[in-house]
């Protein structure tokens, strides 16, 4: 079994899996637009380049994205809340790239370091409002530093 967490977005559903594709080292193997849809689907021609699905394969993982639009996402217009996308590594200095490139033009929301449970962990909101957790698995045997 495998469970994908899929995202919403507002019309830059196809920016963002580009962004994360480079970031994390993915391959964007699906991106269907609404206007790719049967002739009769009921859309807004404003919508037909917005993506209606979008798949980002990352190793053996897997995130999958479209851009809500009203017709079929009521509430996409709401900030995203109540989850996050959570990345572990047990490499400190991966954790670290892969947090500052993602933080850039968003906002963080617990600064990348070490915590009494990691090496090295952060918290933020990127530019496109997704909630992202970086985690630091930490060896066997680690300890945190003695501030």
């Amino acid at each position: 079994m495998k469970i994908v967490t899929s995202l919403s977005f507002r019309g830059q559903c196809r920016e963002a899996f580009e962004f994360y594709a480079r970031v994390l080292g993915g391959e964007i193997t699906a991106a269907f637009a609404y206007g790719d849809g049967p002739p009769d689907m009921p859309i807004d021609p404003k919508y037909r380049d917005q993506l209606m699905h979008c798949w980002l394969e990352v190793g053996d993982q897997a995130i999958m994205g479209s851009d809500g639009i009203p017709e079929f996402a009521p509430n996409y217009d709401q900030p995203a809340s109540g989850f996050d996308v959570t990345l572990h590594t047990d490499d400190p200095a991966e954790a670290r790239r892969w947090y500052d490139a993602l933080v850039e033009g968003g906002q963080p929301t617990m600064p990348f370091g070490e915590t009494f449970w990691s090496p090295g962990y952060g918290g933020l909101i990127d530019r496109f409002g997704v909630p992202w957790m970086v985690n630091t698995i930490p060896a066997e045997g680690w300890t945190p530093s003695q501030g």
